[in-house]
């Protein structure tokens, strides 16, 4: 069977599509012959930088896998051949805090990726898909769903008639906007992209914001609520937005935040925290607990994930180029087989 490699720190271009023996899952596993796998930011930063990162040579990339269970390990109860199923980002996270133990079982990193056409997992790193969902949009749950509806929920869920402010319109953006309309929030969505903008709020956002043409946008979030801010931010920006995400969030608020898509350095002014008695926590995508939560709201709600463009398996690199252009709106998808 074939697989994506990544060979050395020489960045895309360098990836090695290479030929590996079936794998055969051992006790308490099961195979999975992959029918789509979705790409991540943090794929694309592994790949370009997996020195720094230790990852031993070669590596299979990505996280997020949907396909279907061909064979089954020795003690496994909870699969039949033939089911539709999804990876976990964490093999090893079952529910509760995260720990050092479920950081080192992350697909794509610490162990082995899923861009290939047949992997195999641990049953319990292995979860079923929501039945209306297709391959392609089930594999676009495990990191960017899973994220947003973390975000959303914990320490306690978003409540209707509350706030969020949501930066960007890449995966994670797009699933909180979804979920916020699942659970009755108000949103407010920045980006640099008008056209991306509109597509938000056809996706039901309340309010739009271009940072481009309103640098202050901070200020602007505060004008839409009346000079309070908003209860929660779903920041994925980092060192460049996060200072600004303090100021347009309410006493009392909280920022989650997921990502450091943004290259620029930013200053932090730790006062404001204090002083607003905001809540600032890390957000590393989620439990199977928690993926089992989302899946259950999804099919009740008939979400359906948005998909900005697929490629073909042999195309793989040029999805990864893509996601450094940045111009995608939503999830892309490798199709596998």
């Amino acid at each position: 069977m074939r697989a994506w490699e990544i060979v050395s720190g020489d960045g895309v271009d360098a990836l090695n599509l290479a030929d590996r023996p079936m794998p055969e899952p051992g006790p308490g596993q099961v195979a999975i012959k992959v029918h789509a796998s979705s790409i991540n930011y943090r794929d694309l930063t592994t790949i370009e930088d997996p020195i720094s990162r230790g990852l031993p040579f070669p590596t299979v990339p990505n996280s997020d896998a949907a396909g279907e269970v061909t064979a089954i390990g020795a003690g496994v109860t909870k699969f039949q051949i033939g089911d539709k199923v999804m990876s976990c980002f964490f093999e090893d996270w079952a529910g509760g805090p995260i720990s050092k133990a479920a950081m080192d079982s992350a697909l794509g990193g610490a162990r082995q990726g899923v861009l290939a056409e047949q992997v195999v997992l641990d049953a319990g790193g292995v979860i079923s898909m929501p039945g209306h969902l297709s391959f392609t949009e089930a594999a676009t749950l495990p990191c960017a769903g899973l994220t947003a509806w973390h975000a959303l929920t914990r320490p306690a869920p978003i409540k209707p008639g509350e706030t969020v402010l949501l930066l960007g319109t890449g995966g994670v953006s797009v699933f909180a906007q979804q979920f916020c309309n699942i659970m009755g929030a108000r949103t407010i969505v920045t980006s640099s992209s008008d056209e991306k903008l509109e597509r938000m709020r056809d996706l039901g956002a309340s309010d739009l914001v271009n940072y481009r043409t309103t640098p202050d946008w901070d200020a602007r979030v505060l004008e839409l609520t009346d000079g309070v801010g908003v209860d929660r931010v779903v920041e994925v920006g980092g060192p460049g937005t996060l200072q600004r995400s303090i100021n347009a969030v309410r006493v009392g608020g909280a920022i989650s935040l997921i990502g450091v898509l943004t290259d620029a350095g930013g200053e932090i002014v730790p006062t404001n925290l204090m002083r607003k008695s905001i809540s600032l926590r890390g957000i590393y995508v989620g439990s199977y607990d928690m993926f089992e939560e989302m899946n259950r709201a999804i099919a009740v709600h008939g979400l359906q994930p948005v998909v900005s463009e697929t490629f073909a398996f042999d195309d793989a690199k040029s999805a990864y180029h893509r996601m450094r252009g940045a111009g995608h709106f939503g999830k892309m998808v490798i199709n596998v087989n």
